[in-house]
C-alpha cells in the first residue's frame, strides 16, 4: 500500500489525534520520505547520526528531525545546528554534553529524558534513582542550552499486551511524580515519547503525546 495511504489509515486510528507522529525513516531512501513530507508529515526520526545528517542536507528545510536512536557523545557536535528533538538523552553526562555543543553554536536544544522501562537489559536509560540524583546536581541549573521537554520509552518487545500497558503506564507516573518537585527552569516536562507501530494505540491509551512509527508507513526495514 503506498505511504500516503499507510498514513492515512493510521491517522484515522489515532485515540489522541493530537499526539505527534514522528515518522521513522531509519534506512529507508530519501524519495519516500519526500513522499510521506508530500502527504503532510513534518516529522521525521532517524536512529543513526550519519544516515540523519545526510538525509537533512537533501530534503526539506522545514522538516524537524528527531534523533530517536542512541546517541554517543562525540556525535552530538553533528545534530546540534539543526536537530528539533533528541529522544534518548539516557545519560546526565550526554545533557552535558548537548549542553556544551548548544553553547558554542548560541543555540537551546531540545531533549527528552530517556527512561528505562522495559524488561530487557538491551534498553538504554535512566532508573528513577539516577533521574533523582541528576535533579539534586546544582549544576543542572547551569545547563542553560537545553530544553528537557519531557521523558522517552521504549517497551518490551513482547506479545504480553498487559506488560507493554503497564510499562507505559509507568512512565506516565513517574512523569507526573517528577512535575511535583521543584525543576529547573530549562525543564518543561510536557511530552511522553512511547509507543511505535505495534503498540502505538496503547501508548495513546496511556497518555503518550508522541508516537514513532516506521514499519505501519514504510514497510518492513531494509
Amino acid at each position: 500500500m503506498p505511504i500516503k495511504e499507510n498514513l492515512a489509515q493510521i491517522k484515522k486510528s489515532f485515540i489522541n489525534p493530537s499526539c505527534l507522529l514522528v515518522a521513522v525513516t531509519k534506512t529507508k531512501p530519501t524519495t519516500d520520505i519526500q513522499e510521506a513530507y508530500d502527504a503532510g508529515i513534518r516529522d521525521f526520526g532517524e536512529n543513526k547520526v550519519q544516515e540523519l545528517v545526510d538525509k537533512q542536507a537533501h530534503l526539506p528545510e522545514d522538516i524537524r528531525w528527531h534523533m530517536i536512536g542512541h546517541l554517543q557523545r562525540n556525535k552530538v557536535k553533528f545534530l546540534a545546528p539543526f536537530v528539533y528533538l533528541i529522544h534518548g538523552v539516557d545519560s546526565y553526562r550526554l545533557l552535558k554534553e548537548i549542553n556544551k555543543q548548544g553553547e558554542k553554536i548560541d543555540r537551546v536544544i531540545s531533549c527528552l529524558l530517556q527512561v528505562h522501562i522495559a524488561k530487557e537489559e538491551s534498553k538504554f536509560g535512566f532508573d528513577e534513582q539516577e533521574l533523582k540524583e541528576m535533579l539534586d546536581d546544582e549544576f543542572l541549573v547551569q545547563l542553560n542550552h537545553i530544553k528537557v521537554k519531557g521523558l522517552m520509552g521504549m517497551a518490551t518487545f513482547t506479545e504480553n499486551k498487559d506488560l507493554v500497558r503497564a510499562e507505559f503506564k509507568g512512565l506516565k507516573t513517574l512523569m507526573d511524580k517528577l512535575n511535583q518537585m521543584v525543576l529547573p527552569e530549562t525543564f518543561e516536562l510536557k511530552e511522553i515519547s512511547m509507543g511505535m507501530s505495534g503498540d502505538y494505540l496503547i501508548a495513546q491509551e496511556e497518555g503518550s503525546t508522541m508516537v514513532r512509527i516506521g514499519s505501519a508507513i514504510f514497510g518492513s526495514r531494509n
